[in-house]
C-alpha cells in the first residue's frame, strides 16, 4: 500500500478502467483494420476505374480521422489515468519493464495520426499512387501499434519463466525480448489483427448504410459486399488462434474455464466462461446478421441495422477484453503481484513484519482496531470489491457473524491449495493483530443497518 487508495463508489475501480478499455479497445483496433480498408478500398477502385467510390471513401476517411483520432487517443490518455489510479503498482511494473516500449509505441502512434490527417486532407490533390502509398504507409504505422501494444498487454498474462526468474535483480532489461515476445503473443497478435480487419468491415458497414439505395444502389451494393466481406477471416481464422490462445494459456488459469464448462448442467459455470460464451455466441451472430441482410440484401441494408451489428461488436469485444483481464486471476501480472499490488515475494515479508509497516499511509499511533482494520480494506480488497456495488462486500459477507468472517479471512490468509478462493482471490496478508482488525472492521459493517430500507 505505496498509494493513496482511489475509491469509486458503486462501480468500483474496475469497471471504470473497463468501461474506457471496452471503448478504447472498439476503437484502437478500428484504427487498425480500417487503415488498411481504405488503402485497399482505394486500390481497388483505381484498378477497376470506379471513381464514383471517391467521394464515399472520402467520406469515409473523414469519419475515420475523426473517430480514431480524437476519440481513440482520448480513450487511450483515459486508460493511462485509470490504471495509474486503480493499479499504481501494477502500471509502474509494466512503465520499469516497457519504458522503451512505450515511447516507441507513442512515436509510431505519432507518426500514424499525422498520416491519417495527411491521407484525409489530400484527397484529390495528390497523384494517384502517391495517395494510395499514404494510405499504405499508415495501414503499417497503425499495425506497430499493435504489435508493440501485444507484447505488454499479453506479458501480463504469461510474462515467461525467465523474466520471473529475473524480476527483483535489476537485470529486467536484459531479457526485455523475452518478456515481450512471451508465450501468448504470437496467438494473440493473430486474434487481435482478426478482430482489427473485422471491425474495419463493420464500421465500413455503419458508414456504407447510409447511401440511398435508390440513386446510389449499385454503389452502395457494391461496397455493402465489399464490407461483409471483411469479415470472412476471421469467422474462418479466429476460431484456430483462439485454440492457439488457451494452449499458450498457463494451466491454473487454464483450469477457471474448464471448470466453468464442466459446471455448465448444474448452472455453477465461472464467470469467465460466461463471458467466453458471450463472446462465442455475439461473433457468431454478427456473422449471420451480417451475411443475411447485409451480403444478400446490400440494397435494403439500413444504418439501424448496422448499429445493432456494432453494438453487437461492442458486447463481444467487451466479454472477450473481460476475459483476458479474468485469466489473470488472482494476479494483475501473473506469478509476480496479485491484482491488490501485493508482490508474491513480499507475502512472507508482509506476514511477518506487518501489512501497513511498509505503508507510508498507515493509520496513525495509537489508532483504533477500525482504523487499522479499514487501511487493510482499502489496500487489499478494495482493487475488486466496493462496498455497495460492484462485487459489494457487504452482500458477500451478508448474514455472517465475527466468527464466520473471520473463519474466510483465516482461509485466505493461510491460501492453502484446497481453499476455494485460491483461484481467485490474492492471499490476505498482514499480521495476526491487522487481520484482527479487518475481521472487526467487516463485521461492523455488515452489521450496519441499510440505509435505504
Amino acid at each position: 500500500m505505496n498509494y493513496p487508495v482511489w475509491e469509486v463508489p458503486i462501480f468500483g475501480t474496475v469497471w471504470v478502467i473497463g468501461a474506457i478499455a471496452i471503448i478504447h479497445v472498439l476503437i484502437s483496433h478500428f484504427a487498425v483494420g480500417g487503415g488498411f480498408f481504405l488503402a485497399l478500398a482505394e486500390a481497388k477502385a483505381l484498378k477497376e476505374g470506379r471513381r464514383d467510390w471517391f467521394p464515399k471513401l472520402q467520406a469515409y476517411s473523414k469519419f475515420f480521422l475523426i473517430l480514431t483520432g480524437v476519440f481513440g487517443a482520448t480513450t487511450g490518455v483515459g486508460i493511462w489515468f485509470a490504471i495509474g489510479l486503480a493499479s499504481p503498482e501494477g502500471t509502474s511494473t509494466l512503465i520499469h519493464n516497457f519504458v522503451f516500449g512505450w515511447a516507441i509505441e507513442w512515436v509510431v502512434f505519432m507518426v500514424e495520426l499525422t498520416i491519417a490527417a495527411a491521407y484525409y486532407y489530400t484527397w484529390n490533390r495528390l497523384p494517384d499512387k502517391t495517395h494510395l502509398r499514404l494510405g499504405y504507409a499508415y495501414g503499417i504505422a497503425s499495425f506497430l501499434t499493435l504489435v508493440i501494444i501485444n507484447g505488454i498487454l499479453t506479458f501480463m498474462l504469461t510474462p515467461g519463466a525467465v523474466w520471473l526468474q529475473t524480476v527483483g535483480s535489476g537485470r529486467e532489461a536484459e531479457v526485455f525480448f523475452n518478456a515481450f515476445f512471451n508465450p501468448t503473443y504470437w496467438p494473440s497478435l493473430g486474434l487481435r489483427t482478426l478482430v482489427c480487419i473485422s471491425l474495419a468491415g463493420i464500421y465500413s458497414l455503419v458508414v456504407f448504410s447510409r447511401l440511398d439505395g435508390e440513386t446510389e444502389g449499385k454503389v452502395k451494393r457494391e461496397m455493402i459486399r465489399w464490407s461483409a466481406r471483411w469479415l470472412l477471416p476471421a469467422f474462418l481464422l479466429m476460431p484456430i488462434f483462439f485454440l492457439w490462445y488457451l494452449y499458450e494459456v498457463p494451466a491454473a488459469q487454464r483450469d477457471l474455464m474448464h471448470l466453468g464448462i464442466s459446471t455448465i448442467g448444474p448452472g455453477a459455470f465461472t464467470q469467465v466462461t460466461r463471458m467466453a460464451l458471450i463472446s462465442i455466441m455475439t461473433s457468431a451472430t454478427i456473422v449471420g446478421v451480417v451475411y443475411c441482410l447485409a451480403y444478400q440484401s446490400p440494397r435494403d441494408f439500413k444504418f439501424g441495422h448496422a448499429l445493432s451489428v456494432l453494438l453487437l461488436a461492442l458486447v463481444a469485444t467487451g466479454s472477450t477484453e473481460s476475459v483476458r483481464e479474468m485469466l489473470r486471476k488472482p494476479y494483475v501480472i501473473n506469478g509476480w503481484m496479485y491484482s491488490n499490488g501485493v508482490r508474491k515475494t513480499e507475502v512472507e515479508t508482509f506476514n511477518r513484519e506487518g501489512y501497513l509497516t511498509h505503508s507510508p499511509w498507515k493509520p496513525i499511533e495509537g489508532a483504533s482496531h477500525l482504523e487499522i482494520g479499514q487501511r487493510m480494506f482499502y489496500g487489499q480488497c478494495m482493487a475488486c470489491h466496493t462496498l455497495d456495488g460492484y462485487r459489494p462486500i457487504k452482500g458477500l459477507l451478508a448474514g455472517r457473524d465475527e466468527k464466520a468472517i473471520g473463519n474466510i479471512l483465516d482461509m485466505l490468509h493461510k491460501n492453502q491449495d484446497d481453499s476455494p478462493y485460491k483461484k481467485f482471490m490474492p492471499p490476505l496478508v498482514g499480521t495476526d493483530e491487522e487481520i484482527a482488525a479487518l475481521r472487526e472492521y467487516l463485521s461492523k459493517l455488515v452489521a450496519q443497518p441499510d440505509a435505504s430500507k
